[in-house]
């Protein structure tokens, strides 16, 4: 069942309704660069709680004392934190009410580290699609996430694979 589209009332009859959503299957185009922004300035406050309520005690994360002695100097945000928001920042843009499910992950690295007050900026590129042989109605697209911090340093690519919608018929 999809959500009741909002109230056009005191707008009049004609006004146009646009509702946010992210592309469907067909509207997906391989090669194509897909920037996400706005970008996210990743916090303590974030790195702290998403680490404790994920139950990471790793050090890293969430001792500075212990950290200024390691080689960054520092702590790191939590990878899993910046993967997540990577992904996160494709959904307006991309999925939001045209993915049908997440399929799997690959290809997951982190080249350089995020620290306290770095702002993230993921890009997506499509890198395969095909209709779903199992599933009429659907079909599977492979894309690539890059994040990049402010300066443009690559921090984090995902290879992700999902299943999409097709654009419903009237």
């Amino acid at each position: 069942m999809s959500a009741p589209e909002p109230s056009v009332e005191g707008r009049g009859s004609l006004a146009p309704v646009i509702t946010q959503r992210g592309l469907y299957y067909e509207e997906l185009a391989t090669g194509v660069v897909y920037a996400h922004r706005p970008g996210r300035t990743m916090t303590e406050t974030d790195n702290v709680l998403f680490t404790t309520m994920t139950m990471n005690s790793q050090a890293l994360h969430l001792d500075a004392a212990w950290s200024e002695t390691q080689p960054f100097g520092q702590r790191l945000m939590n990878s899993m934190f910046t993967l997540a928001t990577m992904v996160g920042q494709s959904v307006t843009q991309l999925t939001q009410g045209t993915i049908v499910a997440q399929l799997g992950m690959t290809d997951i690295s982190f080249p350089h580290p995020v620290f306290h007050g770095d702002t993230l900026y993921t890009e997506t590129v499509v890198t395969a699609k095909r209709l779903s042989s199992s599933r009429p109605g659907q079909g599977i697209v492979t894309m690539v996430h890059t994040g990049r911090n402010q300066d443009g340093v690559v921090v984090g690519t995902a290879s992700r694979t999902a299943l999409f919608w097709l654009t419903p018929t009237a």
